[in-house]
């Protein structure tokens, strides 16, 4: 049987902006297990934004529990859940995240950084994830001297490079064109298959077909999970 890596159960966000009190989120109980590829999918305001800050420990529910490995997370100190989403979780954004000053193999080791990792571990791990990605002769290449794909690959290779337990994705493919965008989704494809948890949020159906498993959320709710 597969081992769940994620558990929500009675998931409530609400948010207070001026008078009015926002529902986010409105009993999500959601299972997630190891080496799924599960995307997140809904219309502007449905919840999945906050969704993906709540599973990626960047905000924590105002009610419910959320299991991460078995570790409740949704009661953890800022410091915690910093050292959380260091180890467990590796963030792939649509917008890249790369520092500008950064080459691709400085940008990929950052999180070995704060990992406490030696400078020749680091290293090492950040040209073995860059050649996985398709980059071995980008290393020295800073993000202005990279295609949209490429600085992808990038930001892939550094959620990748601390082994994490998941990988989330947001709208990987959101600033790329259309051939871009499938060979993107190819190698996340490819690194499910070797055995990561992938959760990609989308707003586009064609994207969310490369997952096994597809979660719609409406107002708050989830309204569909096939």
């Amino acid at each position: 049987m597969q081992e769940e890596i994620i558990s929500l159960q009675k998931i409530y966000k609400y948010y207070q902006i001026g008078t009015e009190i926002v529902k986010a989120l409105r009993n999500i109980n959601l299972s997630i297990l190891k080496n799924e590829y599960v995307a997140i999918m809904g219309p502007s305001g449905s919840g999945k934004s906050t969704l993906m800050n709540l599973l990626g420990c960047l905000d924590t529910p105002t009610s419910g529990q959320y299991f991460l490995n078995n570790k409740d997370v949704s009661r953890m100190s800022d410091n915690e859940l910093a050292e959380v989403r260091n180890k467990e979780i590796g963030f792939v954004f649509q917008t890249f995240n790369l520092m500008p000053r950064y080459n691709a193999l400085d940008n990929v080791i950052l999180p070995l950084i704060y990992s406490g990792k030696k400078k020749n571990e680091r290293i090492e791990r950040g040209i073995e994830v860059l050649n996985n990605v398709g980059l071995s002769d980008r290393i020295k290449h800073k993000p202005n001297e990279l295609s949209g794909g490429q600085r992808q690959r990038v930001a892939i290779a550094r959620a990748m490079v601390n082994n994490p337990s998941i990988i989330l994705a947001d709208e990987p493919t959101g600033n790329l064109d259309s051939k871009t965008s499938i060979e993107i989704m190819h190698l996340l494809d490819e690194i499910h298959k070797k055995g990561n948890t992938i959760i990609l949020v989308t707003h586009e159906e064609e994207i969310a077909k490369f997952a096994n498993r597809i979660i719609k959320l409406k107002d708050g709710w989830v309204e569909s999970d096939k």
